[in-house]
């Protein structure tokens, strides 16, 4: 199907059954599975495919990240960790006063109880990705880009490793596989290692990765646009209710719409609240660093768990991704992020050679952990597909296939009210 009549001068459509606000690997998802489901579709976004978090992520199909990043555990270390500089999980100090009502609701999000419910929550759509993931790659020719490698949570001593016991027995009882390692079956698994670097780990043997994010979210798009989905390539300012529909603007377009899908990523907040949905959106600050080189040392993503981030294989280059920081949309990279995770990096594989590039990118996060899907509390016209932090690439099939669900009136893969905006 085709979008309506171009506006005069621009090319861009004005009217569409479906907008899908957004292009980032859930955007890009949605618009698939509702092309593919028949539907008229446009997408909205400006032009950043390639630089975007869907770009620059680690690459892993992360079905066993079942805890929120709130727990008890980091709420008793907090003070420490969000005022150290070289922290895995650090605020930038003038960004303190905008981000103190989130940071009020994390503390409290992190209680117990709180916590549990929140990995309750995350575990359906968790245990569903690795399978969306291979229905998505056989769809968009990218089934080359999956590796089932596994994936592995290096503990450096034994202290590291007795304390994350109630973590990974957490993540057990939550119904993930995972293998309890000692240090010679991890030289085993990884003989890059230097000797002695970790006293153990845990490995999740049915973590799926990809080769390269990048290309990834350039299959989809291409995907997307053999179903001649056009795209209006400008960032969406306005929402409104009319009609008995929607209207979307941005510079040089207004695009008049029955339904719309709100899935831009770290800049959603201000769309969801102009659809009457306040939503306690803010960013984690993501870098990575590239090391190019044939053979990366590492066959899988592995994580230095007290380092707080992962290196990641990827095709023709070690990627290096990883720690939080809050630190707001616009403030420019901090060098001392960079820094810190070249030191880490180093740490564990001193013969790394220079890092040939640095990334710095925005996750759209929430203070429970647990992505906004669903429709709008005001009206089910609008529809919510964002707020996934660290599990945007992981989730973006399943949350396809929601959006999809909800907007057609079938059956849900899984029950979605602990997802709804109305719960904020």
């Amino acid at each position: 199907m085709t979008a309506g009549a171009a506006a005069s001068g621009t090319g861009a459509p004005t009217s569409a059954e479906i907008a899908v606000i957004g292009a980032g690997v859930v955007g890009h998802s949605v618009a698939l599975r509702l092309a593919q489901a028949g539907h008229e579709v446009v997408m909205i976004a400006p032009p950043v495919l390639g630089d975007g978090a869907s770009y620059g992520n680690a690459g892993v199909i992360a079905d066993y990240a079942v805890l929120p990043v709130g727990t008890p555990d980091v709420l008793r270390a907090l003070p420490s960790l969000l005022f150290n500089r070289s922290s895995p999980l650090a605020i930038r100090r003038a960004a303190l006063p905008t981000l103190a009502p989130w940071l009020l609701r994390f503390l409290r999000e992190s209680l117990p109880g709180r916590a549990k419910r929140n990995a309750q929550a995350l575990t359906p759509l968790l245990a569903a990705s690795a399978a969306e993931w291979h229905g998505l790659a056989g769809d968009i020719g990218a089934t080359d880009l999956l590796k089932s490698s596994g994936a592995l949570y290096l503990y450096e001593t034994e202290q590291d490793l007795a304390e994350a016991k109630a973590d990974l027995a957490g993540r057990r009882a939550m119904g993930v596989e995972l293998d309890l390692l000692g240090a010679e079956e991890v030289r085993k698994m990884e003989p890059a290692l230097p000797e002695g670097i970790a006293a153990g780990a845990a490995f999740f043997p049915t973590t799926l990765s990809v080769a390269d994010p990048g290309e990834v979210l350039e299959r989809l798009s291409a995907a997307v646009r053999a179903l001649d989905v056009p795209r209006i390539h400008e960032r969406a300012t306005g929402l409104r209710r009319r009609n008995g529909g929607v209207e979307i603007e941005g510079e040089g377009f207004r695009l008049r719409a029955r339904r719309a899908v709100i899935a831009a990523g770290a800049h959603s907040r201000p769309l969801a609240l102009a659809a009457g949905d306040r939503v306690p959106l803010d960013t984690e600050r993501g870098y990575h660093l590239e090391f190019d080189m044939a053979e990366p040392p590492l066959q899988r993503p592995t994580c230095p768990v007290s380092r707080g981030f992962y290196f990641c294989p990827m095709d023709g280059r070690l990627r290096v991704a990883g720690t939080v920081e809050m630190g707001g949309l616009d403030a420019p990279p901090s060098p001392h992020r960079l820094a810190m995770l070249e030191d880490g990096a180093r740490a564990i594989l001193p013969a790394l050679p220079a890092p040939d590039r640095s990334w710095m990118g925005l996750r759209p996060s929430v203070p429970d952990s647990v992505p906004v899907i669903g429709p709008s509390r005001a009206g089910p016209e609008i529809v919510m597909a964002f707020g996934h932090g660290h599990l945007g690439l992981t989730l973006a099939p399943i949350t396809a296939q929601i959006v999809s669900a909800v907007i057609a009136e079938r059956p849900l893969p899984v029950p979605i009210a602990p997802y709804l905006p109305a719960r904020f």
